[in-house]
């Protein structure tokens, strides 16, 4: 029998038995454990609602032992709003991709954000549509190949892509934004910190926390995990840094510049 002292990791028990269904190598798992670990460990699992809409989220309600509710394709921020005004002392939060959140679902999103509605948004960007068939998403790079940008991204013709947490973090009822990733062992430690922190601001009705996760997707980039681990470091980090954004309701970086910044033509 193992002693309790020496356990180097433990399996949260708010994750269920079911198999996650993610592509090998995705970091959906990833995040779906640690947002179930740190509702352990604050020891809310009985006041936490999430809410998956449309997308390779929509899976999430059978990995994570929690209240979930199902939204309409991009409408998890106006659903989430509606139960957190009807239970103000439940945590919530959305869980969704690049292409539900910043495509058909920005309207809700900004506006959402923008009220400072007292919930956790996280945002999965993988920079392309990953469960419908690999098209490009808002956030496809300039020159990335997609099933719909065969020859890669054309900003002339598509426009640039879209980098909506530097816009939401312009807007005065975010109080802390950020950006992490999941695919290497300190930056999952980092990402843990950021989701308690997120948490722990709806403790305290500061607002709207906002975390973006970028994460491959090794089926619709067509490579190998690995491969696209490293193409993620190469061609996701110059366009889209980690770090954060704002904090406590102060902008902690020149977003107005990064907004401008023209996306790395890649290959």
């Amino acid at each position: 029998m193992i002693k309790e002292e020496n356990l180097v990791y433990r399996r949260t028990p708010l994750m269920t038995d079911a198999t996650l269904s993610y592509c090998p190598g995705c970091g959906h798992g990833t995040v779906h454990r640690l947002i179930m670990e740190v509702v352990e460990e604050m020891g809310i699992q009985q006041d936490t609602i999430g809410i998956s809409p449309v997308g390779c989220a929509v899976l999430a309600y059978d990995f994570m032992d929690v209240d979930f509710s199902e939204a309409a394709h991009g409408r998890a921020p106006a659903v989430a709003t509606g139960i957190k005004r009807l239970w103000p002392d439940k945590f919530v939060f959305t869980y969704q991709g690049d292409g539900d959140l910043a495509a058909i679902g920005t309207a809700e999103t900004i506006h959402a954000c923008n009220r400072g509605e007292n919930i956790c948004i996280f945002f999965i960007n993988n920079g392309i549509y990953g469960m419908t068939g690999g098209q490009m998403a808002p956030t496809t790079l300039e020159g990335m190949k997609s099933s719909t940008t065969p020859y890669g991204r054309d900003a002339m013709k598509m426009g640039p892509p879209f980098k909506i947490t530097e816009l939401i973090a312009q807007l005065p009822g975010t109080h802390y934004v950020t950006r992490h990733a999941v695919h290497k062992a300190g930056l999952v430690r980092k990402a843990k910190k950021a989701i308690r922190k997120a948490f722990e601001i709806q403790q305290e009705k500061k607002g709207l926390a906002f975390i973006e996760f970028l994460s491959n997707c090794n089926s619709g980039w067509k490579m190998t995990p690995n491969d696209s681990n490293q193409w993620l470091e190469e061609h996701m980090y110059p366009f889209y840094p980690l770090g954060d954004i704002k904090v406590d309701g102060k902008l902690v970086k020149d977003v107005c510049k990064d907004l401008m910044q023209k996306s790395p033509v890649t290959t």
